[in-house]
This record gives C-alpha cells, sequence and structure tokens, in this order.
C-alpha cells in the first residue's frame, strides 16, 4: 500500500467519522430540541462539546473490538478497508435523505463483513465479536426500553402530587444534565469505532506493530474531532423523526429517555461492545412513551425504523462487497 493511498483512506474514514456525526446528531439532540430546552443551534454545540469530551473519560475498549475482534487482521488490506468505509458511507447517505435513524455502527460492521465475505469468504470473520454485535441489535434497545420506562414510572410515581408546571420546570434543567451524559455515551461508543478501523488499516499497511496496545495520538484526536464536527453540523431530517414523530416528548420524558439510553451506552463502552446509540435512544424513547401509554408510540413508524435495522448490517455488507471489487480494479 503506497503512502497516498494510506492517506486517501484516513481521509475516508474521518469522512465516515464526519458523517457518523452528522446522521447521529438526532440521538444527542432530538429530545432537548423537541422539548424546547434548547435552541437547535444550541444544542447541537453542547453535544458535539460533550461527544469530544468523552476522549478524556472512556478508555479504547471498543476500539480494539472493532479493529481486532470483528474480522481477522491478517486478511485486511486496504482493499478491504475501502470497501468496508465505502459501502457503511452509501449506507449512511441512504438512510439519512429518506429519514431513517439507522445504525452507522452496523453499517461500518456490515462493511467490515462484506468486504472481508468478497475477498476469502466467511472463513475471514471472527464469530464470537459479530455473535456479540448481533445479539446487541436487541439487547440496546431492550435495555434502552426498560430503563427509560421504568424511569418515567419512578418520576410519576415521585412527583403524583407535584404541579405539572413545576415539574416542566425542574426537568428542563435537569434534561441538559441527561443530555450531556448520553452525548458522552455517543462519543464513546461511536468516535471509537472508526479508530478501531484507522488502527486496522495502520496494521495491515505495516505502519504499526501487530501488537500494538492502541493506536497513535493523532489517530485518536482526529476522530473524535470528526465525530463532533458531524454533531455540530447536524442531521436534521432525522431530528424530526427522533423527538416529534415517534411519540411526543416532554422534559421529563426527554430526561428519562436520555439517562436510560446513556446507562446503556455506558456499560456497553466499559464492556469494550460495539452498539448502536440509534437503537439505544429510540428504545429508550419509545419505552418512554409506552410508560404514559401504548397508544402514545406510532407503531407503524417504529416498525418502518426496525426495518431500517434490520437491512443495515446485509446492506451496507452488499454495497462494501461491490466497493471491495472496485477498489481491486482502480484502486
Amino acid at each position: 500500500m503506497s503512502f497516498e493511498v494510506f492517506v486517501f483512506l484516513i481521509i475516508l474514514a474521518l469522512a465516515f467519522d464526519f458523517m457518523n456525526g452528522f446522521h447521529d446528531a438526532a440521538n444527542s439532540i432530538a429530545t432537548v430540541v423537541s422539548t424546547g430546552v434548547l435552541r437547535p443551534h444550541h444544542a447541537v454545540a453542547f453535544a458535539a462539546f460533550f461527544n469530544f469530551a468523552a476522549l478524556f473519560i472512556f478508555q479504547l475498549k471498543v476500539a480494539a473490538t472493532v479493529g481486532k475482534g470483528i474480522v481477522d487482521p491478517s486478511i485486511v488490506d486496504h482493499y478491504v478497508i475501502f470497501g468496508a468505509l465505502t459501502g457503511a458511507l452509501a449506507w449512511n447517505i441512504v438512510t439519512w435523505y429518506y429519514g431513517l435513524p439507522s445504525s452507522s455502527s452496523h453499517a461500518l460492521i456490515g462493511g467490515l463483513i462484506g468486504a472481508v465475505v468478497a475477498k476469502v469468504g466467511t472463513v475471514g470473520l471472527i464469530n464470537s465479536g459479530i455473535g456479540k454485535t448481533l445479539v446487541f441489535i436487541v439487547v440496546s434497545p431492550a435495555l434502552g426500553f426498560l430503563l427509560g420506562g421504568m424511569l418515567m414510572l419512578a418520576v410519576s410515581w415521585l412527583y403524583r402530587r407535584s404541579a405539572p408546571s413545576r415539574v416542566d420546570r425542574w426537568f428542563r434543567r435537569l434534561q441538559l444534565f441527561s443530555a450531556g451524559y448520553y452525548s458522552l455515551g455517543h462519543g464513546a461508543n461511536d468516535a471509537q469505532k472508526t479508530i478501531g478501523v484507522i488502527w486496522l488499516l495502520m496494521i495491515s499497511g505495516g505502519y504499526l506493530a501487530a501488537d500494538a496496545q492502541r493506536p497513535p495520538d493523532w489517530v485518536i484526536l482526529s476522530c473524535y474531532v470528526a465525530i463532533a464536527l458531524g454533531t455540530l453540523l447536524g442531521g436534521w431530517r432525522i431530528v424530526k423523526t427522533m423527538g416529534q414523530r415517534l411519540t411526543k416528548i416532554k422534559p421529563v420524558g426527554g430526561f428519562c429517555a436520555e439517562t436510560g439510553g446513556a446507562i446503556t451506552l455506558t456499560f456497553a463502552s466499559l464492556a469494550g461492545i460495539p452498539v448502536s446509540t440509534t437503537h439505544t435512544i429510540t428504545g429508550a424513547i419509545v419505552g418512554v412513551g409506552s410508560a404514559h401509554k401504548l397508544s402514545a408510540v406510532r407503531w407503524g413508524l417504529a416498525g418502518n425504523i426496525v426495518w431500517a435495522w434490520i437491512l443495515t448490517i446485509p446492506c451496507s455488507a452488499f454495497m462494501a462487497a461491490v466497493a471491495w471489487y472496485l477498489g481491486e480494479l482502480y484502486l
């Protein structure tokens, strides 16, 4: 791999990371915008700050899983990385255009799987890492649903005798805490996936030893900056879907959804499990809406979102396989 190709793939990886933040901005800010706690431009700046701040709090366990636990690093070359990133980017653009909150994380993992299978077949896959990721496609939204719903029920019981206006005023302030906490979790889990891919690229290209315990600091810093900038510019199509069309959210509901989702992301990041921040917050929002009443959730729209989740890995894998083939021909 020439140095020029290496630089091109680093730029492509950072473009994916930027698109990840742009695509997933709704995860962090949909509820605070929809409840009127923050104005849109203030909200994205707030979320971007905490996305970047995660750099100083969480270890690189998710990056290690993506870099060494999904596909066999010895099989990866620059064509595989090109295919994986191109497939993931293509799927993100399609789902952003249609306003569907799909998972950038699973798009990237699907891209890695598709490019490796196109090159050597299934022998290049690490079943334990893929299996853990697939299990958490179900676990992360379910846990977000459970925690968001339980928090909503607990808060409703604790403040059952308080005036609604007073509760609203308190939770407008508390929602700043919950949105910041969720944005930390988003930065910790999502930025590290791109770090893992660049780590894999550097090992496969001979720019880093195979037994290196971490990538260079410039890789870590640039990935956190890229996702924060993407969040800063925001993905407003998806904000509308997440914050208003799925269920109506008040500040108390926003606090419960963000806190439930943030707890789920903290657990996953500490365990080194790459999960979908989109799945997590969607599950939490639906849990909060269901705690109020089942009819408060627009289940038809929720079903469309679930279909986007199901299709993400196979579709991004297919796109990555095509991109790998084109890369072999022209890169």
